[in-house]
């Protein structure tokens, strides 16, 4: 390795440098400010857990994703947390144990060992929030509707929203009785939304067949009238399968009635976190930007592995891409530059401006620096016997 190679880092791994860093941080604080106005406790889980902690009821997926290590101590394979959301399930599980309804948001970074997408890099600031203990389709409109409200600080000039339900695929692939291999190539034909794949796969399905429903519902996006579709094409499906399109339809009917402004629509395709949603789940997208910006959904089977079986919803974002996309305006509210002096009056002066104001005290390696190079905007200057800030 040579001498400049040793200040590469990693691809997918960066520093994140000054003003771009301060956005981050504001932003995470207001979302966080959010969370916990709405009643949300904020927990910090640990950056590494043991593998078996960290996969609870997740599924394959998070495992791949999932920097991998051994414990010095124990000689226990551990991981780097890829996601908070089994980390605030166990904390509610097995740490707090607290009865009734708990809520709990975070934040922080997750390691990745790969992008998400091509637009990411691999450590996300992961921010979100969990309520543990109610089944209800109230706890699932207050998560969704908490997430929007978090989009809308983060200044996203708009925000489409699109529902699905884990139900429905479950409940027909499950009557289809396919063999394992066709049952996996349809499912991640589903999720990329391949309708040429679906039909192939699925072709000689008759159109009342649970496979014909699924052919069929691929090609189904939209809003209302998606629904619509999606209840015609499903006429006939087992009671779950009309329940979900039921409750899809009372959630859509209040997120336009409390969020006119956000665009609500329909994907029978969206599987992403199969493995482990059990309900309703959503995703929120910001036009132009292909994958999305804040996504969550029921999960309610996570608990049981900690010992305490819990009802649980829930949403996640990132940080970082949504302060590259959102038009929220940055704090700037300037500095104040205080020249090199050991004059006590000026400490003086220096401390109580402190309480309200940023102060950058010079020192003497200072003195040909401009201070407006350094964020200053104003400057402290003696006058007679008092020290008086001035605009630069």
């Amino acid at each position: 390795m040579t001498v400049s190679d040793r200040w590469l880092l990693p691809d997918g791994v960066e520093d994140i440098l000054p003003p771009l860093a301060g956005r981050i941080e504001s932003l995470r604080r207001d979302v966080m400010d959010t969370c916990q106005r709405w009643g949300y406790q904020l927990v910090i889980p640990p950056l590494i857990e043991y593998l078996e902690s960290l996969f609870t009821g997740t599924g394959h997926d998070l495992e791949l994703q999932t920097f991998k290590l051994t414990d010095q101590l124990t000689g226990r394979m551990m991981g780097v947390r890829a996601d908070m959301t089994p980390q605030a399930a166990r904390i509610d599980a097995h740490t707090l144990r607290q009865e009734g309804v708990t809520r709990l948001c975070y934040a922080g970074h997750v390691l990745n060992t790969r992008p998400q997408h091509m637009l990411t890099g691999r450590t996300p600031i992961q921010a979100g929030c969990e309520l543990f203990g109610s089944g209800s389709e109230a706890a699932d409109l207050e998560v969704i509707s908490l997430m929007l409200e978090t989009l809308r600080v983060s200044g996203l000039p708009r925000v489409h929203l699109d529902l699905a339900h884990v139900a429905i695929y479950e409940s027909l692939i499950g009557d289809a009785d396919f063999d394992t291999g066709t049952e996996s190539a349809i499912f991640d034909a589903m999720r990329r939304k391949s309708v040429p794949e679906l039909n192939e796969l699925l072709g000689d399905c008759a159109a009342d067949s649970a496979g014909g429903r699924l052919r069929e519902l691929a090609a189904i996006t939209g809003g209302m009238d998606a629904l619509a579709q999606a209840r015609e094409v499903l006429k006939g499906a087992s009671a779950t399968v009309t329940g979900a399109l039921d409750q899809l339809e009372r959630v859509a009917a209040m997120l336009n009635r409390d969020f006119p402004e956000v665009g609500v629509g329909f994907d029978f395709c969206e599987l992403r976190g199969y493995n482990y949603h059990t309900g309703l789940v959503f995703a929120a997208y910001s036009p132009g930007h292909g994958d999305a910006v804040a996504k969550g959904g029921r999960y309610d089977a996570i608990g049981g592995d900690f010992g305490r079986a819990r009802p649980a919803t829930g949403f996640s974002l990132d940080v970082r891409a949504l302060v590259a996309l959102g038009e929220r305006a940055g704090r700037q509210s300037g500095a104040i530059w205080a020249p090199a002096s050991e004059d006590p009056a000026l400490a003086g002066v220096i401390a109580g401006l402190r309480m309200t104001e940023t102060v950058v005290q010079a020192l003497p390696e200072d003195a040909e620096v401009d201070p407006r190079q350094r964020g200053c905007d104003r400057a402290l200057v003696r006058q007679g016997d008092q020290w008086v800030v001035e605009t630069l």
